[in-house]
């Protein structure tokens, strides 16, 4: 395995493979040495049994020596956020339970069967392992987080799929290429110009294709926007209304947005884990208040809104 080349990329992104080597060239991040070290000391294992449910999980004989070295190099590749996975009986306990998020968004989709999909924001690819078991063809994930890409590429040095992909480039980067269902999950607050995110997403959906945009959301008729930070996060310009994300969608030139699903996140669902050792939603909550952040706003829910591209 070469970790710093670009390897096959999926039909469209080819032109992406100059930007994708230089992104993951030792030189290009101060902890690539380490993580690239990571990915070449994974031993050689073969699996026999996979399952694509709740774990995604790929298992098969390993020594204890072998595991040793498997957790010693997944460790290397701090912090896992999206999970969890179980890799020759080492199981990786992630800071977010994304089976839950995966519970609460695939009962509100159109079939995914035989489709192609682009994750936007997918992280280390978790969500577009469950896509697969949910029927999908191939799955197109973007994350510019390298680290997110390194971990996707251990756990598929074991799963060797070639329909499960994630790019480190930012969403801004993909060749303009429609896809059967788009998914946007964790990524509009984050955007200083969530209309422009939204219209980027009609733009890569396929006519009659789905979108599914989920995000942070208050309660009520007024969108927040935090004066710093919003539970510790920098970074998030504006934490939205349901209403607001069916109507950024159907102003994009999306029909039938609707709201499939709301639920108020929990420290069960997220939180610091030996594989997440950073703070986490605890940590972002006022104490003995669990209902305010630190910061004195509401604490974090989340929703789903499916809609469709018209035909």
């Amino acid at each position: 395995m070469n970790p710093a080349a670009a390897g096959t990329l999926p039909a469209g992104c080819e032109a992406l493979a100059p930007l994708i080597t230089a992104r993951l060239a030792p030189a290009a991040h101060g902890d690539l040495p380490r993580w690239l070290a990571a990915l070449q000391a994974l031993p050689d294992l073969a699996v026999d049994t996979a399952s694509l449910g709740d774990t995604v999980t790929f298992d098969g004989p390993a020594s204890a020596a072998q595991r040793r070295e498997l957790m010693d190099a997944l460790q290397a590749l701090h912090p896992w956020r999206k999970g969890p996975f179980r890799l020759f009986g080492v199981d990786i306990d992630t800071e977010w339970r994304s089976d839950w998020k995966w519970q609460r968004v695939a009962p509100g989709l159109a079939s995914l069967h035989g489709q192609r999909v682009l994750d936007v924001g997918c992280g280390n690819g978790y969500f577009g392992w469950r896509m697969l078991e949910a029927g999908a063809a191939e799955v197109v994930g973007v994350d510019p987080t390298i680290v997110f890409a390194l971990q996707h590429r251990a756990v598929n040095h074991y799963a060797r799929s070639s329909s499960n992909h994630v790019l480190p480039v930012r969403f801004e980067e993909m060749p303009e290429i429609e896809f059967d269902t788009v998914f946007s999950m964790g990524v509009i607050y984050h955007r200083r110009d969530p209309q422009e995110h939204t219209m980027r997403l009609f733009r890569h959906t396929r006519p009659g294709g789905q979108v599914v945009l989920e995000s942070l959301v208050v309660a009520g008729p007024q969108a927040l926007h935090p004066r710093d930070r919003y539970a510790r996060m920098r970074n998030v310009h504006v934490v939205p209304t349901a209403a607001h994300l069916c109507r950024w969608l159907e102003a994009a030139g999306f029909d039938d947005a609707r709201l499939t699903d709301e639920t108020t996140t929990t420290t069960g669902e997220q939180r610091s884990t030996a594989w997440m050792r950073f703070q986490s939603l605890a940590d972002s909550l006022q104490p003995g208040e669990p209902s305010r952040t630190v910061e004195g706003y509401p604490a974090p829910r989340r929703a789903v809104v499916v809609a469709r591209k018209p035909v």
